[in-house]
């Protein structure tokens, strides 16, 4: 029970940072950098890299019997 709520609780929080690293993805600071820089604004891909992780750790916590 305790397992399925804290798997449940970063499956939600990775969401929610995949959907903010989206958003930082695509702003206009985003892009400017990334067309100066090559590539985009480490916030993106801090939020993109850390929202995968916690989404995939609370999903392997939910289907783990």
């Amino acid at each position: 029970m305790n397992r399925k709520m804290i798997s449940s609780a970063l499956l939600i929080a990775g969401l929610l940072l995949l959907y903010f690293g989206y958003q930082e993805y695509q702003s206009l600071g985003s892009e400017v950098e990334e067309f100066v820089t090559g590539s985009p604004s480490n916030n993106a891909i801090w939020f993109l890299v850390g929202g995968a992780a916690a989404a995939i750790a609370g999903l392997v916590g939910l289907l783990k019997k």
